[in-house]
Parts: structure tokens; sequence; C-alpha cells
């Protein structure tokens, strides 16, 4: 199975959080927005500065998150993806979620096979799941449908 790995999907499983994937990389491949490694980062720095990571804990997870940056393929942010987020969607979605979306599609669209969507993003999933991906890591059963 290849998946797209929403940055939900990575900080849950970066920061051993409850309800991360289970089989989180075990899948064939896995690719992402270069957006991923972006919001993480201000995860990251937010925690920080309110006192839930600790210094290592923060080295721990940047090196972490350099592991996945390194182990996924890069789905870069073009004038296509930006193009196609700003087009209407099935549900509402925010910015960032929509520039996700879009790499998904495109990148759906150019390998013309199937594409897991990964996020623990309830929303996303479901403008997700409404635009024919197959959808894990929420509880939401009409997300999750495939």
């Amino acid at each position: 199975m290849i998946v797209y790995l929403d940055t939900s999907a990575v900080l849950r499983h970066l920061l051993g959080q409850p309800g991360r994937l289970q089989d989180f990389g075990k899948w064939q491949a896995a690719y992402t927005s270069e957006l991923m490694g972006v919001e993480a980062r201000r995860v990251f720095d937010r925690m920080r500065l309110a006192g839930h990571l600790d210094d290592a804990n923060l080295a721990r997870a940047h090196r972490e998150l350099a592991r996945v940056e390194q182990a996924v393929g890069g789905i870069l942010l073009t004038r296509a993806v930006l193009h196609r987020a700003a087009l209407p969607m099935p549900t509402a979605v925010k910015t960032l979620d929509a520039i996700h979306l879009a790499s998904a599609m495109l990148f759906r669209e150019h390998r013309e096979e199937s594409l897991l969507f990964a996020t623990h993003d309830t929303n996303q999933a479901r403008a997700a799941w409404a635009l024919g991906f197959e959808v894990q890591g929420t509880e939401d059963g009409k997300a999750e449908r495939s």
C-alpha cells in the first residue's frame, strides 16, 4: 500500500501519542508534502515554549523527524499544488489541509494508483474520504470507509 502522510499522522507517531498508527512505516511507500516538515517544526517550537518538550526530547523529535523526511517521498509545493488547493473542496477545509489534499490528489493523478490518506484530523479525513481516498487514522466511521 502507498500512503500519503498528513502532518498529524507523523506528529502523533513521533511524539508517541495515544491512537497513533500502529503500522507506521510498514507501507510499500510513503509520501507527504514538503509542508509537513514546516508544520511539524512549528509544533515542536510551540511545545518547547509551552514547556511540554525539554531539550532532550526536542532534540529527539527533530532527529526522528529528519529520519521520517529521509524515508518518505516529498511532494513539492508547486504552482499546480497551490492552484489545486485554491479550488473548491467537497467539505470545508483549512488552508494547510487543502495543500495536503491537493498534494495527494495530484500525486494520485500522476501515479494512477490507489493512495491511502493517513491523518488523525477528523475534518481532513472527511474531506479526503469525499475526494475518494481510503482514509486511516481517525475514529470517524464515515472518514474511514473506503
